[in-house]
């Protein structure tokens, strides 16, 4: 059988065999409505409610503060349109503060809201991929009622200086989300050091089930819901909870602490600078995207010039390695990355950049895997190109016996 090792961690984590095993018994004997009031539904309840205390752990709030979601596209949803929308109606002419690097599950929404009368600034990047503070601050308006910076980049791993921004939205009396979704388990997190009224996370990066997530909501943001029927998440998110996923991703969420104390990140981070440098080493005319900048451990975006990033992920895959050109939810698109393109890189290198994201769970043995066949995967895509053909046979023809 092929070995595979799988580097595609943003795109989604596998289940932890403790997170299937707290999950199994809710799926048959365990099985009630956590709203019921009979034994079968309180024992569901009280479920639900301890797996909203580990997860408040994780973030240093309260357990009312957490309503359970479907993942980080809905959470995201729910924190703009929630926010921005008043009395279930939206105010053309109120103003939200946003970056040009967020998630589609924020970009996209910023967009359609913008379509719908409300102001939205999208905020540029340094080359590095971090947003200026300042321009935060100057882009406020007296209308400015939500300001949106995601915590660390999906693509490039890249971390904003979302405390900073907390500072100025408290300042301005505006309120503040951030999308921690690929940051949970890789980072502390800590809402109140952070400032922020809102913040997104989904389950299945952090080695929870897909289709779970949580938005934390601070005590006395208004929000309103995007359901409607019961009165479930008090009053937040309608919806009979699915409670194996949020037993799971309670569970997820306390092996998230337990690594973060015994210094998993550090680890992984390691191993990721050990696969950026041994890469680099062995290929020419590539480099890292954002590594000059605070990263979150398990991420590094690389560049290839001369190669298409779809034809290297398929050459890898095809040998065992999974790694991702991008955004997973991008998979397929045949625009270059608009992270990429924000941090000023033209779209011929965006094409040529690939993201490799390593799981909690990786081994040197994973990197000397990986690394034992990127570098072989690159030249022969070179070696096919037309236009690095050409320009290797210039620089031959032109070189002479002393060169």
């Amino acid at each position: 059988m092929m070995q595979r090792v799988y580097m595609d961690a943003n795109a989604t984590t596998p289940l932890l065999p403790e997170v299937m095993a707290a999950m199994r018994p809710w799926f048959d004997d365990n099985f009630g409505n956590a709203s019921s009031i009979h034994f079968h539904g309180q024992r569901a309840r009280a479920a639900v409610d301890h797996a909203r205390e580990t997860v408040a752990t994780l973030l240093g709030c309260r357990p009312a503060e957490i309503v359970f979601t479907s993942g980080g596209t809905e959470g995201d949803n729910l924190a703009l349109f929630g926010i921005l929308q008043s009395g279930g109606m939206l105010q053309p002419g109120d103003h939200l503060i946003t970056t040009a690097v967020e998630h589609h599950a924020v970009l996209h929404a910023a967009e359609h809201l913008r379509d719908r009368g409300i102001l939205v600034t999208f905020l540029p990047v340094s080359s590095a991929g971090v947003i200026d503070p300042e321009d935060v601050r100057r882009a406020l308006r007296p209308q400015t009622k939500l300001i949106s910076v995601m915590m660390a980049n999906n693509e490039t791993g890249v971390l904003q200086p979302v405390a900073e921004i907390g500072r100025i939205a408290r300042e301005a009396d505006v309120y503040y989300h951030t999308d921690a979704v690929q940051t949970a388990g890789k980072l502390p997190l800590d809402v109140k050091a952070i400032g922020c009224d809102l913040l997104t996370l989904s389950g299945h990066k952090m080695h929870a089930p897909q289709g779970t997530g949580a938005l934390y909501v601070r005590r006395g943001t208004p929000l309103e819901p995007l359901f409607f029927g019961g009165l479930h998440e008090r009053h937040r998110r309608a919806g009979t909870e699915n409670v194996p996923g949020i037993v799971g991703f309670g569970k997820a969420a306390e092996v998230a602490m337990a690594g973060l104390d015994a210094g998993i990140p550090s680890r992984t981070a390691a191993l990721r600078d050990r696969l950026e440098m041994l890469i680099l080493q062995s290929v020419d005319e590539a480099g890292v995207n954002g590594g000059e900048v605070p990263r979150v451990a398990n991420t590094t975006n690389l560049w290839f010039d001369h190669v298409e990033a779809e034809a290297l992920v398929i050459a890898l895959d095809l040998k065992g390695l999974a790694i991702s050109g991008g955004s997973a939810c991008q998979s397929g698109a045949t625009e270059p990355s608009h992270v990429l393109l924000a941090m000023g890189l033209s779209e011929e290198r965006a094409r040529a950049s690939v993201r490799f994201s390593l799981m909690k769970t990786a081994t040197e043995e994973d990197v000397d895997f990986a690394v034992a066949l990127v570098p072989q995967a690159v030249a022969r895509l070179r070696e096919l190109s037309p236009v690095y053909a050409k320009k290797t046979a210039v620089t031959v023809s032109g070189g002479g016996l002393h060169d």
